[in-house]
C-alpha cells in the first residue's frame, strides 16, 4: 500500500561543492538534521533543492547517498517531473528502485499555456510509463515558477481514475482560491501547500500539512502552524524576510555554520552574506532557538 504525504516536510536543499558537484556528505547531513528537527519527512529535488538544474543519474547517486547515511525511504520524496514525459518516467523508475515510493511530479514544462486536456494526458503517460503499484504521486502545482499548473479538475480526474497511485496535491502557487479548488475537486487526496503563510488556513479545511522551504530554517515555526492559528503573524514576520533560494541557502549556511550552502547552481546566483547573516539572527529569533526545533 502507498501512503500518502503529511504533517510536517522540508522543501530539502542541496548543498555544492567548491566544484559545483552536489556534497554527499552535506546533503546526507542535511537530510539527518531535518528529522532530528523534528520534520516528518523531505522531498529531495523540488524547488527549493534546484531539482531541474541536475540531471537524472546525478539526483540519482546523491539520494543514494541519503539512504546510506540511514534516512528511511519512508520519510523521503522526490521530485521527479521533467519537460520531457520519458525523463519523468525514468526518474520515477529510478526513485523506485532505491525504495522511495513517494515522488512530487510537476506536469511537462515548457510550452506555457498549454490545455488541461494536455496536462492530463501527460501525467497519464508518466504513470503509465511508470506502471508500479508501489508510486504515490503527488501533483505539483508551482504555475509561477514552470509556467505550467495543475488544474483542479485534472488532478480529481486523475485521483478518480488512480486512486491508489494519485495521492496527494502540493500547491505552491500561493493562491488561496487554487488551493480551495483542490479540496473540492479531489477531497479524498493528501493536500499540501508550499506557502507557509496559508497552513494554518489549510488544515482548517482539510489541508494535510505542508512540503515547505522555510522547514529548512525554522522548522518549530512551520510545526506550530499545523496546530495554532495563532502562530501565523510569526510565519507572515519570517517569510517576509526571504526574497529566494538563494537567500534560503545562505541563511542556511549562517544557522549551521556549513559555508557550503551559500553556493548555488546556475543560473541562481549567491545571495547576499551580510543580509543573510542578519536574517539568521531574526529567524532564530521567531523560531524560538534552533534548540527548540524539534520539540
Amino acid at each position: 500500500m502507498t501512503q500518502a504525504i503529511t504533517g510536517l516536510w522540508a522543501a530539502a536543499t542541496t548543498p555544492l561543492s567548491a566544484t559545483g558537484a552536489i556534497d554527499h556528505a552535506g546533503f546526507a547531513r542535511h537530510a539527518c538534521r531535518l528529522l532530528d528537527w523534528g520534520c516528518d519527512g523531505m522531498v529531495l529535488f523540488g524547488s527549493c533543492g534546484e531539482g531541474p538544474s541536475f540531471s537524472i543519474a546525478t539526483k540519482l547517486a546523491a539520494i543514494e547517498a541519503v539512504l546510506r547515511a540511514g534516512i528511511a525511504p519512508d520519510r523521503l520524496a522526490v521530485g521527479t517531473g521533467c519537460p520531457a514525459i520519458e525523463d519523468s518516467v525514468a526518474l520515477t523508475k529510478g526513485v523506485l528502485s532505491l525504495g522511495i515510493a513517494n515522488a512530487m511530479i510537476l506536469p511537462p514544462y515548457y510550452f506555457a499555456g498549454v490545455s488541461a486536456q494536455g496536462i492530463e494526458d501527460s501525467f497519464e503517460a508518466i504513470l503509465q510509463g511508470v506502471a508500479d503499484d508501489r508510486l504515490s504521486a503527488c501533483l505539483y502545482h508551482i504555475p509561477q515558477v514552470c509556467g505550467v499548473g495543475v488544474p483542479p479538475e485534472v488532478l480529481g480526474r486523475m485521483a478518480a481514475r488512480h486512486p491508489k497511485t494519485v495521492t496527494g496535491v502540493k500547491d505552491s502557487s500561493g493562491d488561496w482560491d487554487s488551493f480551495v479548488a483542490f479540496r473540492r475537486e479531489a477531497p479524498t487526496v493528501s493536500a499540501l501547500v508550499g506557502a507557509e503563510v496559508l497552513i494554518a488556513r489549510a488544515m482548517a479545511i482539510g489541508g494535510a500539512g505542508t512540503i515547505c522551504g522555510m522547514a529548512n530554517l525554522t522548522p518549530a515555526l512551520v510545526r506550530r502552524q499545523l496546530t495554532d492559528a495563532s502562530a501565523q503573524d510569526d510565519m507572515i514576520a519570517a517569510c517576509a524576510l526571504i526574497d529566494g533560494i538563494p537567500m534560503i541557502k545562505a541563511v542556511q549556511a549562517e544557522l549551521v555554520n556549513e559555508p557550503m550552502w551559500r553556493a548555488m547552481h546556475p543560473p541562481l546566483v549567491t545571495a547576499d552574506a551580510a543580509a543573510a547573516k542578519r536574517i539568521a539572527a531574526e529567524l532564530t529569533r521567531l523560531n524560538g532557538g534552533m534548540q527548540r526545533a524539534a520539540e
